[in-house]
């Protein structure tokens, strides 16, 4: 049946936080088309992260969506090699040109979608002929940034604030990505390397809305002199890991206690797959969250032991982990723990508030449901998603505030302060009418609904 259908290809960054948001824009896709399209999903393997590889094993039956598993490329080098960990994912992902190309090359396709470290792909697209489009997992906003990047004569670091196209507000040197404070150290040359190819594509499907980015997709549009731009999002993997992680009966040991919980009464922590916090931030959020006197859910884990490892969930909670005696005091109105399924927790009523790192899947996730977030961005683009939902959009609060230049350590007194501001509702009535628009925005005549319409009917004006 897949071959009586018009077909596309995708190839995802093999993390998880950009292989879900591809595997569920394939979703969007089939769904949208149900009688026109099917997908050829490439499985680049990173041994590294075996959470990659149990997802792909639980989505290889899914109707309409094929995966093929790639073989390994012989020209890979150790990642100590390599300044940063996205400068080596981008050689491993690059080093797959001639293996891709071949097992392309007999599939009769309509179009390619690669994403935001995935231009080397470009090429094998341009050799065989196939359209190719970008598929950007981040806001609009950060889309712009980098954009503005490219145009810049001096280091981005060695300026107090950039007026970016697209910000109402001048941003500042803390929202700046990670890798734009130190670029020899983080990849900053390879960042621009891939946006500069951007423009080489047919189109840049963005996985965000119209009514929640109006002013920086209106300025993309006059801004650069990109490729037209397909707002299509939110997509959002609604089961989550719950339904193929390893560690479920956990997760349905913490539903349970949600279940007993009232309504919007508790604050849910969580930072991430690629998240994790130190043993003395670990203290300060604890006597913080004791002294706010809120029911928490709180997942907690450790710093990876390597460069490219995941943070691991604690196999204990030892005495110095936490304060003296504070799962006792606690115990009852606050529940720690290690993994969760997020999008599971973000679901359940009983959640009123979200401490995030702000990843952009995780602020999707938390305005589709209507929970508000207090940001607590820790790499990467997060400073700059927060300073979005927070200066820009007025749809989150700071607790991990981004002009305090003296310490990256928040205090117990700040996570209180923090958590009381975010659960005493005043912000959750704004994200609440923001949740409601993004929901109509998928349904037909919504903005994503006619977004997709436009890019499938461009890909596939014979059809």
């Amino acid at each position: 049946m897949m071959n009586k259908r018009t077909e596309v290809a995708i190839i995802a960054t093999p993390t998880i936080g950009n292989l879900v948001p591809a595997v569920e824009f394939a979703t969007h896709l089939i769904n949208h088309h149900s009688n026109r399209i099917s997908v050829t999903i490439l499985d680049i393997s990173m041994p590294q992260w075996p959470l990659v590889h149990d997802y792909i094993q639980s989505h290889t039956s899914t109707q309409h969506i094929r995966f093929i598993k790639l073989s390994p490329p012989n020209s890979d080098q150790p990642i100590d090699r390599h300044k940063s960990v996205i400068e080596f994912i981008s050689l491993h992902i690059k080093n797959h040109k001639h293996i891709i190309k071949e097992t392309l090359k007999n599939i009769p396709l309509v179009g390619l979608f690669i994403d935001m470290f995935c231009t080397s792909m470009i090429d094998v697209a341009n050799e065989l002929n196939i359209p190719c489009y970008m598929f950007f997992q981040s806001p609009a906003a950060y889309l712009s940034f980098v954009l503005h990047l490219t145009a810049l004569v001096a280091k981005p670091g060695s300026v107090t604030e950039l007026k970016v196209p697209g910000f109402t507000n001048l941003v500042p040197p803390n929202a700046f990505p990670s890798y734009c404070i130190d670029k020899d150290e983080l990849g900053y040359s390879c960042f621009i390397h891939h946006t500069l190819r951007y423009k080489e594509t047919k189109g840049i499907v963005v996985n965000t809305f119209q009514e929640l980015e109006p002013y920086v997709l209106e300025s993309l549009s006059s801004s650069y002199n990109i490729p037209p731009v397909y707002p299509v999002g939110p997509i959002i993997d609604h089961a989550g890991p719950a339904k193929w992680h390893g560690n479920r009966s956990a997760h349905e040991k913490i539903i349970q206690w949600l279940d007993q919980q009232p309504e919007s009464s508790v604050v849910f922590l969580c930072f991430g797959s690629m998240g994790s916090l130190n043993r003395v931030q670990v203290r300060e959020i604890a006597t913080g969250l004791e002294k706010s006197g809120y029911r928490f859910l709180w997942t907690i884990r450790e710093p990876p032991k390597g460069k490219l490892a995941l943070p691991n969930d604690y196999h204990d909670f030892d005495d110095d982990l936490f304060p003296n005696g504070f799962i006792d005091r606690t115990v009852g109105r606050g529940l720690v723990c290690g993994w969760v399924s997020q999008v599971s927790v973000l679901a359940h009523n009983a959640i009123g508030g979200f401490v995030s790192h702000c990843g952009w899947n995780s602020i999707l996730e938390s305005i589709w449901y209507g929970v508000p977030i207090a940001t607590w961005p820790l790499y990467a683009e997060q400073h700059l998603n927060a300073f979005e939902m927070v200066k820009e959009l007025g749809l989150s609060m700071e607790i991990k505030r981004l002009d305090d230049k003296k310490s990256d350590l928040v205090l117990a007194h700040d996570v209180e302060k923090g958590v009381r501001e975010l659960m005493d509702g005043e912000l959750r009535k704004k994200v609440k009418e923001m949740s409601e628009k993004c929901k109509k925005t998928l349904v037909k005549n919504g903005t994503s609904y006619q977004a997709l319409d436009d890019l499938v009917n461009g890909i596939l004006p014979h059809v």
